[in-house]
């Protein structure tokens, strides 16, 4: 059955004993990201153009890629009574759904906030650290059909809980199609500036400025080749978020779990584009037999067929491990943006796993609750940059300033080792400037 299936919806099955098992999984989970000279040399152009030219060049690249005819800035510009035009349009439901999701996001990041901190030492000294919002936040929305209300209350809520004063929304039009959804989440998040306008020349404005975009300190939110490029290009100007590479799902089932349920979260996943990753591992053979039968049959049914057929074909794979440990051990080698822990007791396995960028733990807690309402972000690291980096919260719009206010007696003492460190280093004018303030004895 395995066999015929796996021909039937071109999904690979590997076994970690398999003795080209390593190379097999380095090949399915490697993503290079990077653009190519012809696309970095464009992006180039763009920045440049939009340094000078400013608003011109704006509608100028809009008139392009976007197929608009706008003869100014002030045809791509949304004010504060439109957004909320859109919120009110609604569908009730919809509106309900977008409110209930705003809130729970909320909530949630109001726990991350983190606060200033000093203490004071015995002679008087006092040492901490200041926490304190970015002035200017940009958010990225992708437009026309990759449409998506939920990325604006991820990226803008957060930067509102900080205490960000300024939001800057941009999202391009394509062929005039403005998402209600979109402005409504912007209503809802706290946008304070909406410009239809995208690509890297949207990225360009929002990192230095034009007659009608604000400048801003930090560029958050994905987008295709071009805006990942132009992130990359503007980054020291501005800080950005991360370069996201695409979605991926790596689900652990001790099979337990229905597998209808599992072939639709690996779908779930698979169907935002043919590039999205969706792995199953579990140490019960007959579970993946199981799983790999819902696959082929619901797969099917799937408005979206087409390209959950191709990604899984492309990064597809379901895995047979030896054991829990095992399990534990590709967790942490693959390092997943999302993680289901789709087990009897999940808590006994999370301590050990030390990469993943949102951890989904039980049977009922599908992927796609975490994606709209559960309430933690669902900007997370991809291809392998859980081991390093975290998902997107409070703290990615807030700076920490250092506090150092010496008393006259922690300024002697302090001076003494810091005129022995500073000549140590011959740098003689940091070590007279300590000794000045050391008191004779």
């Amino acid at each position: 059955m395995s066999e015929t299936l796996a021909e039937s919806v071109d999904l690979a099955r590997l076994s970690t004993g398999d003795g080209d098992f390593d190379a097999r999984l380095d090949a399915l989970l490697a993503w290079e990201g990077v653009s190519d000279a012809e696309v970095q040399e464009r992006v180039a152009e763009i920045i440049a153009a939009v340094k000078v030219r400013g608003d011109a060049a704006l509608v100028e690249y809009t008139q392009r890629f976007d197929r608009l005819a706008v003869g100014s800035m002030a045809e791509l510009t949304l004010g504060a009574d439109r957004l909320e035009q859109a919120y009110r349009g609604l569908p009730e439901q919809q509106r309900d759904a977008l409110a209930q999701a705003a809130e729970r996001i909320r909530l949630y990041h109001e726990r991350q906030k983190p606060e200033s901190w000093s203490y004071t030492e015995a002679d008087g000294s006092v040492l901490g650290q200041q926490v304190t919002p970015l002035d200017r936040a940009g958010i990225y929305v992708p437009g026309g059909k990759a449409a998506y209300p939920s990325s604006v209350l991820m990226n803008a809520i957060p930067a509102h809980v900080a205490g960000v004063r300024e939001i800057v929304m941009v999202v391009p039009t394509p062929d005039g199609v403005l998402n209600e959804l979109v402005l409504a989440a912007a209503h809802l998040a706290g946008v304070d500036h909406v410009f239809t306008i995208g690509g890297a020349q949207a990225v360009a404005a929002l990192a230095y400025g034009t007659e009608s975009v604000p400048r801003v300190d930090k560029i958050v939110g994905p987008g295709n080749i071009y805006v990942a490029t132009a992130k990359r290009a503007v980054f020291g100007q501005v800080g950005i978020d991360m370069i996201a590479g695409p979605s991926e799902i790596l689900v652990v089932s001790d099979g337990g779990t229905d597998p209808d349920w599992l072939a639709m979260d690996l779908f779930s996943q698979a169907e935002h584009d043919e590039d999205a990753q969706a792995l199953l591992v579990s140490w019960d053979e007959s579970h993946l037999d199981r799983v790999e039968a819902s696959i082929a049959r619901l797969l099917p049914t799937l408005e979206r067929e087409a390209i959950v057929r191709e990604s899984l074909a492309r990064r597809g794979a379901l895995i047979h491990c030896r054991d829990r440990d095992e399990a534990v051990q590709l967790i942490n080698r693959i390092a997943p943006e999302h993680l289901e822990l789709s087990l009897a007791e999940p808590e006994a396995m999370l301590p050990q796993v030390r990469h993943a960028g949102a951890i989904f733990m039980g049977r009922y807690t599908a992927e796609a609750l975490g994606d709209y309402c559960a309430g933690p972000n669902h900007v997370l690291p991809t291809s392998g940059t859980a081991r390093f980096s975290s998902p997107l919260g409070v703290y990615d719009f807030q700076k920490r300033s250092s506090i150092i206010h010496c008393s006259e007696a922690g300024a002697s003492t302090l001076g003494r080792v810091a005129s022995v460190l500073a000549r140590g280093e011959s740098l003689t004018a940091h070590a007279r400037s300590a000794e000045y303030r050391i008191k004779g004895d």
